[in-house]
């Protein structure tokens, strides 16, 4: 069986520096992983590279078995906030609309099955009652959910979320939460999050990088603190521990990515 993503000996330069060193990972559909790793860890890299964004140094991706390029694989991605012009005079059912420019053209009116995609993703995000609001007068929590809107509109095979719970209030965060579990039922989601906490109890496996990866595994395997303290260079004394209820050390069980 084809998996829904697959990156292999991955290697990307920016700027005259190695951000991503030989990074393996395979994600089938059905699972929701986690990117998890310090700042300057080469996460959005990863995500920008099997957009297509990048060019590799070595290595490739493939999304169904196919290398990824840029437009033309089946991949929603949910930027960071601030990525997105808010004060651009568009309601939210057009800016959702905008993540199936692909499909429609850039010189072509979007047709009815477009509209009922974007119906669809405006839905399952709650918010279609507002999807005549200008996105200018969205709280942030609802500006959140128009750019998992945007790349849901697209019917992704495989999903990807760069920090979706940054700056949001915990009730936006359990929505998303709970909605990115159920998406990850029907495609594979790949999500970079700082919220560690979080992605171990929603994730069904973590994927540990810092400019390579250093462990993969499901939580459960993940136990073993000497595996976060490699990761995140941090001492045996780090709170960071303590949080993810890392009290004593475990033996190692990771598993290859």
């Amino acid at each position: 069986m084809t998996s829904a993503l697959h990156v292999e000996n991955l290697s990307v330069e920016l700027g005259g520096r190695l951000a991503l060193r030989e990074v393996s990972l395979t994600i089938d559909s059905g699972e929701l992983v986690g990117l998890v790793g310090p700042n300057g860890a080469g996460k959005t890299t990863l995500l920008r590279s099997v957009l297509g964004l990048l060019r590799p140094r070595g290595g490739r991706v493939l999304v169904a078995g196919k290398p990824t390029r840029l437009g033309g694989s089946p991949v929603g991605y949910v930027p960071q906030r601030h990525e997105f012009t808010w004060d651009f005079p568009i309601s939210v059912e057009n800016a959702v609309m905008t993540g199936r420019v692909r499909q429609v053209g850039l010189f072509r009116r979007p047709g009815v099955p477009d509209w009922h995609a974007v119906g669809e993703a405006l839905e399952r995000v709650r918010l279609t009652d507002l999807r005549r609001r200008p996105v200018g007068e969205l709280s942030g929590g609802q500006r959140q959910r128009v750019l998992v809107a945007r790349a849901l509109a697209l019917r992704p095979n495989v999903l990807l979320l760069d920090e979706p719970f940054t700056g949001l209030d915990m009730p936006t965060q359990e929505l998303l939460s709970d909605l990115f579990v159920v998406l990850a039922k029907e495609s594979a989601v790949l999500m970079a999050t700082h919220d560690l906490v979080a992605a171990v109890h929603s994730c069904d496996r973590l994927v540990l990088l810092n400019q390579t990866v250093v462990a993969a595994g499901t939580p459960e395997q993940l136990r073993d603190r000497q595996i976060w303290m490699d990761t995140f260079q941090v001492s045996e004394h780090n709170p960071l521990l303590k949080s993810l209820g890392l009290t004593e050390r475990a033996p190692a069980e990771a598993v290859g990515a």
